[in-house]
């Protein structure tokens, strides 16, 4: 049976996702509600890329429903969960419901816990991890029709299973490559030290490229980093390279001035000059964040083994108390931190 995917999330990146396989001749169904899914629905998708190339999917060309119920069905389905982290359980219970023994469920998700969080509310599932390295964002245009714009680079990587391998061609066709391994946990640690920068961006107000221009901002996520890497050494995770540069050189790369910063780290900072971490979207819209995906990961891990991340708990106590509009500078985010 032909592969189908089933995109569950319709934010930024199952949109970005799910278009770009639609686009390269995949069957392709977005389970998405209420005004996402009519937005969908009547006015279609637009598609971006960070080359500057763009594309439109016509509403006759999307497949919408607004459950996993509406679109069960046999083998020959793999489910992209692309929701944020405090979703998966609830998605993955109506998935459950929805689909066969032996489903197998990628998670498209930020943190490292959402493929256990799958497993625990539908354990007849296959829950899978995936890693999406770069940033999208997403924005309705004047015409109604969502716009789904990719503003980073960086190649996705999922769990190497049956499954996954017999999605390549279709990623490959849609011009995503895809990179299968057997050690995701390492993956998905290295993209969470690059993840870190999500609530040091929210609290700035500033896009992704001028935020990181600024040295105290930087300095802020090289000690959050740093307390990631301490934690992950006393487990005994080896964080994979995700970036351009290896795990342990980021922070100190990230403390240089910032007129080396821009060239050493050159490809750090290409990024579309009005991208913004999704946390910093949560954030505006008095969304509840992810925060605990990411700084309260770290919190747990370096707890478990003994030590401690007293800047990255400070950090998720300064998202929990953020509100719409706020705008910490740099010095004012060192200062809130107590760091010297």
């Amino acid at each position: 049976m032909a592969q189908r995917f089933v995109v569950v999330g319709a934010g930024a990146i199952g949109c970005y996702i799910g278009g770009k396989l639609a686009l390269g001749g995949a069957e392709v169904v977005f389970v998405a509600r209420g005004e996402r899914a009519a937005a969908l629905r009547t006015h279609g998708l637009g598609l971006a890329d960070l080359d500057g190339t763009e594309a439109v999917l016509r509403p006759a060309a999307l497949t919408v429903v607004e459950t996993p119920a509406e679109v069960a069905g046999p083998a020959g389905n793999l489910i992209l969960l692309c929701t944020k982290s405090g979703g998966t359980a609830e998605a993955a219970a109506a998935i459950g419901a929805a689909f066969p023994a032996g489903t197998p469920v990628l998670s498209l998700q930020n943190g490292i816990d959402n493929p256990a969080r799958i497993a625990a509310a539908a354990p007849h599932l296959v829950a899978l991890a995936g890693m999406v390295p770069f940033n999208v964002t997403l924005d309705a245009g004047p015409d109604g029709r969502l716009l789904v714009r990719r503003t980073t680079s960086g190649d996705l990587h999922a769990a190497d299973h049956a499954a996954t391998r017999a999605a390549l061609p279709a990623f490959a066709a849609a011009g995503l490559p895809l990179t299968l391994s057997a050690d995701m946990a390492s993956v998905q640690w290295g993209k969470l030290l690059l993840n870190l920068n999500n609530p040091v961006n929210a609290l700035s107000g500033l896009p992704l490229q001028g935020e990181l221009m600024d040295r105290a901002y930087r300095r802020v996520l090289a000690a959050l980093q740093d307390e990631a890497l301490a934690a992950m050494k006393a487990a005994g995770i080896r964080p994979a390279k995700v970036g351009a540069a290896p795990p342990a050189l980021i922070p100190t790369i990230l403390r240089l001035p910032t007129f080396l910063f821009s060239r050493i780290a050159a490809s750090m900072l290409t990024i579309g000059p009005t991208a913004r971490s999704s946390m910093a979207d949560d954030l505006a819209a008095g969304r509840p964040t992810e925060i605990d995906d990411l700084c309260g990961a770290v919190l747990r891990l370096a707890t478990a083994h003994g030590g401690t991340a007293p800047l990255n708990a400070a950090m998720i106590r300064l998202i929990e108390a953020a509100g719409p509009g706020t705008r910490l500078s740099g010095a004012d985010l060192v200062k809130a931190l107590g760091m010297a």
